[in-house]
């Protein structure tokens, strides 16, 4: 138990995945449709953004399928929550769900396959054209 870090409801967890860091993992079988986690976000501009670049952060920023918010334009947003660490993959059993609202923008990530106990959640990264050549996606 001391190797994985739980969230308040137990439905994921977090554990390291070899050559990727950490990841999250299902703790609850979740069938195509679930509502897995949701997350409230910070949206930012494309100022932010190409500072965002030049650090660490590029890897946990979210690029919007729409990119206007009712705050305006919008280049990403900064996800809190277990979502912000949910990998990449070419065949994810995943997907990310923004809703934008009076408080603010949200992240939810939902099952888009059915999910086993112990299963990787994984989603599909839009922007990995931007991220530079020393990361590898496993």
């Amino acid at each position: 138990m001391v190797d994985k870090i739980f969230d308040r409801s137990y439905s994921v967890y977090i554990k390291q995945v070899p050559q990727k860091g950490r990841g999250v993992f299902a703790n609850i079988p979740f069938k195509s449709g679930d509502l897995i986690d949701r997350a409230p976000t910070w949206g930012f501009d494309r100022e932010a953004e190409k500072l965002f670049k030049r650090t660490g952060l590029l890897e946990y920023y979210f690029v919007p399928d729409d990119p206007i918010s009712k705050a305006g334009p919008v280049a990403g947003y900064v996800v809190f929550g277990f979502i912000s660490i949910v990998n990449h993959s070419l065949n994810p059993n995943a997907q990310t769900i923004w809703t934008d609202g009076d408080a603010g923008a949200w992240a939810s990530i939902v099952a888009i396959k059915d999910i086993m106990v112990g299963e990787e959640i994984t989603h599909m990264y839009k922007n990995i054209s931007d991220y530079p050549p020393y990361v590898k996606f496993v």
